[in-house]
């Protein structure tokens, strides 16, 4: 009887399924550079790293600090002027990876009759205050002898620009897909772009980043974040139409949409990710891009003071990695 109960008991221990796969909940919007990691998580590229990847939509990136804060996420995609702007204010956290930067993706998109930035003074703008696109405001009025002082700034989530631009906006600054949406609005005499991220490079990078001590506690979960969009990197340019097509899924848009939005954003490519911790003269350079946001955020009264821009990154993992290629 002990022999069979004893076998009876290894058996039950042979059934007992494995430890289920860490899921691992990253903020993200809807936004065409993060491309590879809808196609990681659509293709299971994490499997093989012991790990879920669950992305949360935010219709309002401002939402995302608060988020992180409780846990509900464990780490965020958007633009590094979020992460400026946390550390700057007290918090703690670390850009991980670099992912890419708008090139042109990002807009001011106005009436056709507005013909310049300039042309903005004492119009209604619609653009979200507290994200990215507050940057592209701000830095194009700054080049056209303007401030923020000048128009008449209406605070918009990006998703919600089209909308308010189709309530009586003379212009509004958003990102794709929502630029496209205000380009085909067939209503006004039409609407064309005025200023894009193209003539601001840099200012609009967007990198993955965690609190610094969730990445102290889970190196290997964040390595394994890494290496999964990496491979999603990689099999879109295996599978392009494919890849495309995933997209396009997660946006409900048109796969010829999608290929157009790709157009105005550059993914950067493992190789070049380390210069991006590294100081030098140029926007592939958070030491570079993070004065010009930190800029721009005292000038609005987001910010006190600039902080160190080594406090806001810990270029540990993807220094690994480029050092394995």
């Amino acid at each position: 009887m002990t022999f069979l109960l004893a076998f009876a008991s290894l058996c039950l221990f042979q059934q007992t399924p494995s430890r289920a796969e860490e899921t691992v909940k990253l903020a993200t919007v809807a936004w065409i550079g993060y491309a590879p990691f809808y196609v990681a998580v659509e293709k299971n590229l994490y499997d093989k790293y012991g790990i879920k990847v669950a992305l949360k939509d935010f219709e309002d990136p401002a939402l995302i600090p608060a988020a992180l804060q409780s846990g509900g996420i464990q780490g965020a995609m958007y633009t590094y002027d979020q992460v400026i702007n946390l550390v700057a204010n007290g918090g703690s956290f670390h850009v991980v990876m670099p992912i890419d930067y708008s090139n042109g993706a990002d807009a001011i998109v106005a009436l056709k009759s507005i013909k310049s930035v300039a042309d903005l003074k004492g119009k209604k703008v619609a653009y979200p205050f507290a994200t990215c696109d507050n940057l592209l405001v701000a830095y194009a009025l700054q080049q056209a002898g303007l401030t923020e002082a000048d128009i008449e700034g209406l605070d918009a989530t990006p998703e919600n620009v089209p909308g308010a631009v189709l309530g009586g906006a003379a212009a509004g600054a958003t990102y794709e897909p929502n630029v496209s949406k205000i380009l085909k609005l067939d209503v006004n005499g039409g609407y064309h772009a005025i200023y894009t991220s193209a003539s601001a490079p840099g200012i609009i990078t967007d990198v993955l980043y965690f609190s610094t001590d969730y990445i102290k506690q889970n190196k290997k979960t964040v390595e394994a974040v890494i290496k999964g969009y990496i491979d999603g990197m990689a099999y879109m340019k295996t599978h392009p139409e494919e890849s495309y097509k995933i997209v396009a899924k997660y946006f409900s848009t048109t796969l010829d949409d999608v290929k157009t939005q790709a157009k105005g954003v550059y993914n950067i490519p493992v190789p070049e990710m380390a210069g991006y911790f590294t100081p030098h003269d140029d926007p592939k350079s958070l030491f570079t891009t993070g004065k010009m946001i930190a800029d721009v955020l005292i000038k609005r009264k987001q910010i006190k003071a600039a902080p160190k821009i080594e406090d806001t990154f810990d270029a540990t993992l993807i220094g690994e990695l480029v050092a394995t290629k």
